[in-house]
């Protein structure tokens, strides 16, 4: 991958950081509101349950958007963390922050133990 690839995606992966940042600190969503309306405080529980799962899925992936720009600093974006191989400009060009090749990631995908288990490791690493 040439220095300017690099640059692009370094730049990509930092605007995502910061659109990513500002979704996850906004937490007014979460907030519990009692109200006298038992109804209204079902559908308040079940917005905050839902808003509750967005601001996970988006912490899930600003960890895995950190991650990445740390595999740019150290050498190593692009290249699979699961197999070691190549990582296709195609599929970074899709998914910037992907630690997998397509083949690793099906089998992420498919909940294969030694997948997920590198995974976990990676993540727990890029903390």
């Amino acid at each position: 991958m040439t220095k300017q690839q690099l640059d692009r995606f370094r730049k990509i992966l930092q605007e995502k950081q910061t659109e990513l940042l500002q979704v996850v600190r906004k937490r007014d969503e979460i907030a519990i509101e009692k109200t006298p309306d038992a109804l209204d405080e079902v559908q308040r529980a079940a917005e905050r349950e839902l808003a509750i799962r967005n601001l996970d899925r988006e912490s899930r992936l600003l960890r895995e958007v950190r991650a990445a720009l740390r595999r740019i600093e150290d050498g190593s974006y692009g290249t699979c963390i699961y197999t070691g191989e190549e990582i296709s400009m195609k599929r970074l060009e899709a998914v910037p922050w992907t630690p997998f090749c397509l083949k690793a990631q099906e089998l992420f995908d498919r909940n294969e133990v030694e997948a997920v288990e590198s995974f976990e490791d990676a993540m727990a690493n890029a903390a």
